[in-house]
C-alpha cells in the first residue's frame, strides 16, 4: 500500500544510502556460478529511508517516487525488506529475544533495479532498524550471515561506508581515510538484466583491483586512481542498453572529472569538484532529459 506518513509517527529512522561502485573488476567465477569481484565502493547521502514502530500486527507501507514499482512485489511477499524482517525475527527468537509485530515504512527515492543497491540498502537498513527497535544484541557474525543470505550486496550496505569488497562481496575492508565526493547520479529509467550483462562478458578472469602503496591520499589522488580502474560490466551493459552511452556522455558534458556506470547499470555517476557544480549539472541534465532521473549528492566519508 502506498501512503504518505511522517517520520515523527515512528520510533526509529534508518537511512538506506545508494551504493556506488566506483570500480568493479570481474576476476573469476566459482563452480556454483557466482562471479568473483573486486569492488571499490562508496555510499551517498541520498537514498531511501525506512522508519519503524511497534504495531499490533506486522505492516509494511510505501511512499516515494519509485514506490509504485514495489507495491506488487511487496504484496506477493517478495520484497527484501520483508525477507530481512522475517530472517532477523527468526534469529532473534532462536536466541531468546522477543521480536514483536512491527510497522515498517519505506520511502522509495532510488530507481528500482538500477545498479546502486537500492533493495540491498533497504534490507540492510531493515536489519539495523529492527535491531534497535527490538533491542537485540545478536553476534555480529549472525547478522552478517543473515545479510549474506539476503544478497551479496547486503553486507556492504550494512556497513554503508567506503570499502573494498572481494569474493562475491563478503570479504570487506573498510576505508576510514576515504574522502567525500560531490556526485551526480543519472538513470534513464530503463531496466537492464544483470544475468544478461554477466552472460555477455567477453572474459571473466580480468585483472584484479590493485591500489598503489601507500594508498592514494585526498580527492585528487583518488580521482586519478579511480580513472585508472574500470567497471567490467559497463561494455556488455552498453551493448544491451544504448541509453547508458547517451547518459554517460550527457553527464560528462556537464564537466564531470570522472564518469562511469555503477554496478550492472543502468545508473551512471559523475564526480564533480564540489556540490555546487554537481547541483547545477543535475539541474541542467534534468532540463535536457526531464523523463530521466538525475540527483546531485555527496558521498559519505570513510570516517563519518
Amino acid at each position: 500500500m502506498t501512503v504518505i506518513l511522517s517520520a515523527g509517527d515512528f520510533d526509529f529512522t534508518e537511512e538506506a544510502p545508494a551504493k556506488i561502485n566506483l570500480a568493479l573488476h570481474v576476476t573469476g567465477q566459482r563452480a556454483d556460478g557466482y562471479h568473483l569481484l573486486d569492488m571499490l565502493v562508496t555510499f551517498t547521502r541520498h537514498g531511501d529511508r525506512l522508519v519503524f514502530r511497534a504495531s499490533e500486527h506486522d505492516q509494511f507501507s510505501l511512499s516515494g517516487r519509485f514506490s509504485p514499482l514495489l507495491a506488487v512485489e511487496a504484496e506477493a511477499g517478495g520484497n527484501l525488506v520483508l525477507k530481512a524482517r522475517d530472517l532477523l525475527r527468526q534469529a532473534a527468537r532462536a536466541a531468546g529475544f522477543e521480536a514483536p509485530p512491527v510497522h515498517i515504512h519505506l520511502e522509495k527515492n532510488l530507481p528500482v533495479a538500477s545498479g546502486i543497491g537500492g533493495g540491498s540498502a533497504d534490507a540492510a537498513a531493515t536489519l539495523r532498524g529492527l535491531t534497535r527497535l527490538w533491542g537485540l544484541t545478536l553476534p555480529s557474525g549472525t547478522v552478517m550471515e543473515i545479510a549474506l543470505k539476503l544478497g551479496a550486496d547486503v553486507p556492504m550496505c550494512l556497513a554503508s561506508r567506503p570499502l573494498i569488497a572481494r569474493g562475491i562481496g563478503e570479504a570487506i575492508e573498510l576505508m576510514p581515510d576515504f574522502p567525500s565526493f560531490a556526485m551526480v547520479l543519472g538513470n534513464p529509467l530503463v531496466g537492464v538484466s544483470t544475468p544478461e550483462v554477466f552472460r555477455l562478458l567477453a572474459r571473466k578472469d580480468n585483472p584484479p583491483l590493485v591500489l598503489s602503496l601507500p594508498r592514494p591520499n585526498g580527492q585528487g589522488q583518488w580521482i586519478e586512481t579511480i580513472n585508472r580502474l574500470r567497471n567490467d560490466l559497463e561494455p556488455p551493459a552498453r551493448a544491451l542498453c544504448n541509453e547508458i552511452a547517451t547518459l554517460s556522455q550527457l553527464i560528462e558534458s556537464q564537466g564531470a572529472v570522472t564518469t562511469r556506470m555503477s554496478g550492472s547499470g543502468a545508473t551512471c555517476f559523475g564526480l564533480f569538484d564540489d556540490l555546487q557544480q554537481a547541483t547545477a549539472a543535475a539541474a541542467s541534465l534534468h532540463s535536457l532529459r526531464p523523463d530521466w532521473y538525475f540527483h546531485a549528492t555527496e558521498t559519505i566519508r570513510g570516517d563519518a
